[in-house]
């Protein structure tokens, strides 16, 4: 039977999982040339950095949100517009049968009132002179969502560059516990050879052999399960590259224990600030209060004045014989100013208006929620890096006494003075210091860059 370290360090990446509530970042890798980033184009195995920048410019949901963003970005532009004069040409053709017609005098020539062709050409402008700040506020209501939109974009590459991170660590700590498993059947084989020589030489029992072989196999055993999980992540990583056929994906790298220092109050106070969670709550603070203003502007008076000019016929003029001037096209022009101003709309504006108000006031307590979530993030992942670290020394200080105790359960039982099950049982115990200083390694590591996620820090380019 194996102890629970050792259980834990080969279901380490299903517990890595369970460890961080979201994937993580690591820092200071460097990222490859733009021709060299999609995973089909890569020569050589993939750094962490390169490994996000390729999942970045794979995944389609990026490029969803930034069309979302442009597509904001149109509405507000769309919306200042209504600052500019409106300008539209039209042309008509009307035939009338009958026109009314008046005859003169009996016998004399019939006069037509309007001719039977009709012929229309003018531009018309128009423009809101004054509407009492409505057009101002919608316009603000635009450019707090184009905002919005563009936030949406950076917690989405956020969050897809932790998960492409959280593959690659995964990866490295697969590998990692495997060369630990190596390192533990390479030293049974080699107890393993040994004793078969004294078993050869008779100085020791055939039991002594076949019991480090049942070793050597459970070891073997966990060695495929853990394989089985690298596949499992690199399908997980390919998937993130969308190159679900390309089953192993070259990844570059191995697991380091490099401590830090972590400073509480400056961590959240960086969290604060950069946080894109908070940005997106004050986004939508923001985008409620702009919507109640433009509700309580939205039944005001507007001024608008206007003009048009074109030609057109039917006119009788001065010293010219009716039924010619009524063909000929004349230039003509009107100007109009109109005020419209609402007068009762069954209470609609009202009720609006309590609405908007309610919104943006659950707004503002979603964002103190927001705030206050953040906090508790940075304080979380402050926890677990001091505990992580304090995990690690325990596990170098286990590796250390394990392997002490294997040299001296080998010099006892190779003097005759120890058993067999005394050398096996220190060789499992030496492993499972082992992995659980990979554990340790690993969590660690996640433990800094969910540290970085905590508090906004922006680790992509």
């Amino acid at each position: 039977m194996f102890s629970r370290y050792q259980l834990a360090g080969f279901a380490g990446l299903t517990l890595a999982g369970s460890l961080l509530a979201q994937p993580v970042l690591a820092q200071n890798q460097p990222s490859v040339p733009a021709s060299n980033q999609a995973i089909g184009l890569v020569s050589d195995s993939l750094t962490l950095g390169s490994t996000v920048q390729a999942v970045l410019d794979a995944n389609p949901g990026i490029t969803n949100l930034t069309e979302l963003a442009n597509a904001a970005s149109s509405r507000l532009s769309q919306t200042q517009a209504g600052f500019l004069p409106q300008i539209t040409g039209s042309a008509t053709y009307t035939r009338i049968d009958p026109v009314s017609q008046i005859q003169l005098a009996p016998g004399g020539d019939v006069l037509a009132f309007a001719p039977n062709n009709n012929y229309d050409a003018h531009l018309t402008a128009q423009y809101e002179l004054y509407d009492f700040g409505k057009r101002a506020a919608s316009t603000n209501l635009s450019r707090s969502q184009v905002q919005t939109a563009q936030d949406n974009i950076v917690v989405a590459r956020r969050d897809l560059a932790y998960s492409a991170a959280q593959a690659y660590y995964n990866i490295l700590f697969a590998r990692e516990s495997i060369r630990v498993q190596d390192q533990q059947i390479a030293s049974l084989v080699a107890h393993r050879d040994e004793m078969q020589k004294r078993v050869d030489a008779g100085v020791s029992t055939k039991f002594d052999v076949t019991t480090t072989d049942v070793r050597i196999t459970q070891a073997q055993n966990q060695k495929l399960d853990l394989q089985n999980q690298l596949q499992n992540q690199q399908v997980q990583l390919a998937r993130l590259l969308h190159k679900p056929q390309q089953a192993d994906i070259p990844v570059r790298g191995r697991l380091s224990y490099e401590p830090q220092t972590v400073d509480l109050p400056a961590e959240l106070a960086k969290a604060a600030t950069n946080r894109p969670e908070a940005k997106l709550a004050k986004d939508a603070e923001v985008s409620a209060d702009l919507q109640s203003k433009l509700t309580a502007k939205s039944n005001l008076p507007v001024l608008g004045v206007g003009v048009q000019a074109g030609g057109k016929n039917g006119y009788l003029i001065p010293g010219v014989a009716p039924a010619e001037a009524l063909q000929r096209v004349r230039f003509n022009t009107v100007g109009v100013a109109q005020l419209s101003l609402p007068i009762y709309d069954g209470g609609k504006n009202r009720k609006q208006r309590v609405e908007a108000a309610a919104n943006y006031r659950a707004t503002q307590a979603r964002t103190q929620d927001t705030q206050e979530q953040i906090r508790a993030d940075v304080r979380q992942a402050a926890n677990n890096i001091q505990f992580s670290q304090a995990r690690y020394e325990n596990a170098q200080q286990q590796v250390a006494q394990a392997t002490d105790a294997l040299e001296r359960a080998r010099g006892r039982y190779r003097y005759g003075v120890g058993q067999n099950l005394d050398v096996l049982d220190a060789e499992t115990q030496l492993a499972q210091a082992r992995l659980a200083r990979a554990q340790a390694m690993y969590n660690y590591t996640l433990g800094q860059y969910q540290l970085r996620r905590a508090t906004g820090e922006q680790i992509w380019q």
